[in-house]
């Protein structure tokens, strides 16, 4: 499963908002980016034009998330190639403006419902509680907008086929962003278990499984994690445990594949004895360059391709180190996320780069490099071929 964010605007889609997640202050031009990859838009069936120019001199074009032929064609793509499904993020701000059903977000997530559908993908809901804030507020906006796609999209309920996730015979939702240091709130004070428990055991709305979005180190309560043991408390309530693995495994690091397998395998053993599963988290490389310009707090890993994909091997190697390490489930972050470097999906190999704006390249590989490696990846942790250490050759 991978992560969908499926938040990319632009002035003429229809929902009014301008260029979102593509630049910055309402602008997409060489002054105003935010994204470092380029998506290949060959497939689309709409596509937007920008002020920029690819090498051939002709047009650079990029999609929006707002288009059903977008998310039709996403959810085709993790069909062709071997892609479980994905879960659709949904912010806390999102989440706050859950008696709107009209917005732009929940025709997205709509039109995920239905080509899931169509194309035989698992498809789950993923609360990020990034955008809450110490002020007082706290989760009761989730369970509000819970209780909405319930009632409105009836996203558990698609009828037959449906394709939501389910794990231990419950439909699945994920709760992100939890134990963080970085964050404004106190998990304490803004009723996670609360949220929890209306998740699991509420007449009407729960019966859920739970999956918690974690830092990597939250064994340990050390390092990315907040030194705090309610966290382990509120771990022990919910079926899996999702530990953020972006940034904290580098190919900088010495023998990084060794020093991941060895924190894996500690982690599946500390969820097994207090009775969580656990899905680790790969990731294809990271690059936040245009995004983190001008923003002194995202100092970290700030150069173009900062943690390069090497055509990757770097994904292939947590993917074959998380397998041998016990791993019985994967996230990938994430299928469409171009403003970190993360994206699996297509990107070009030939950016529009000009002297005032730049873009990262796909190391000379096919713009479906990452989607087939993924699913690769996803045939071996199916046990569908035989986990290789070797980094498959595609001429083969």
């Amino acid at each position: 499963m991978a992560g969908y964010q499926g938040w990319f605007r632009t002035p003429d889609d229809g929902t009014g908002e301008g260029w979102v997640h593509y630049g910055k202050s309402g602008k997409f031009d060489a002054d105003n980016v935010k994204v470092d990859f380029w998506p290949d838009v060959t497939d689309y069936e709409k596509t937007y034009k920008t002020s920029f120019v690819l090498p051939d001199g002709k047009p650079a074009g990029v999609f929006s998330s707002a288009d059903k032929s977008t998310t039709e064609l996403h959810f085709r793509w993790m069909r062709e190639y071997g892609i479980d499904g994905v879960f659709m993020q949904r912010f806390f701000g999102v989440a706050k403006g859950y008696k709107n059903t009209d917005k732009s977000h929940d025709k997205i997530l709509r039109n995920a419902l239905a080509a899931a559908k169509e194309n035989g993908r698992a498809i789950a809901v993923m609360y990020d509680l990034s955008g809450l804030k110490a002020d007082g507020e706290d989760c009761s906006s989730v369970i509000e907008d819970w209780k909405m796609l319930v009632n409105e999209l009836k996203v558990t309920n698609q009828g037959e086929n449906q394709t939501y996730l389910y794990h231990n015979g419950k439909p699945l939702v994920t709760i992100w962003g939890v134990g963080f240091p970085d964050r404004p709130y106190d998990i304490r004070k803004i009723g996670v278990n609360r949220l929890i428990d209306f998740l699991k055991n509420d007449p009407v709305y729960g019966g859920c499984s739970v999956m918690l979005g974690v830092p990597t180190y939250f064994r340990d309560l050390d390092k990315d994690c907040i030194h705090d043991p309610y966290l382990h408390e509120l771990i022990e309530s919910v079926d899996i445990a999702l530990p953020w693995m972006v940034q904290r495994f580098t190919p900088y690091l010495q023998n990084p594949i060794d020093h991941q397998r060895d924190h894996i395998i500690a982690d599946i053993k500390w969820c097994k004895a207090h009775g969580v599963d656990y899905a680790p988290i790969a990731y294809p490389g990271f690059s936040w360059r245009n995004l983190s310009l001008g923003k002194p707090k995202l100092s970290k890993y700030t150069a173009y391709g900062a943690i390069p994909r090497l055509g990757g091997r770097f994904y292939w190697d947590q993917f074959t180190t998380m397998i041998n390490a016990g791993a019985e489930m994967i996230y990938v972050a994430m299928f469409d996320e171009i403003d970190e470097g993360t994206a699996i999906f297509k990107v070009s190999d030939t950016p529009p780069n000009s002297d005032k704006a730049h873009f990262v390249d796909n190391d000379g590989m096919p713009s479906d490099h990452y989607l087939w490696l993924t699913g690769l990846g996803a045939k071996m942790l199916r046990n569908e071929i035989p986990v290789s250490f070797e980094m498959p050759d595609r001429e083969k």
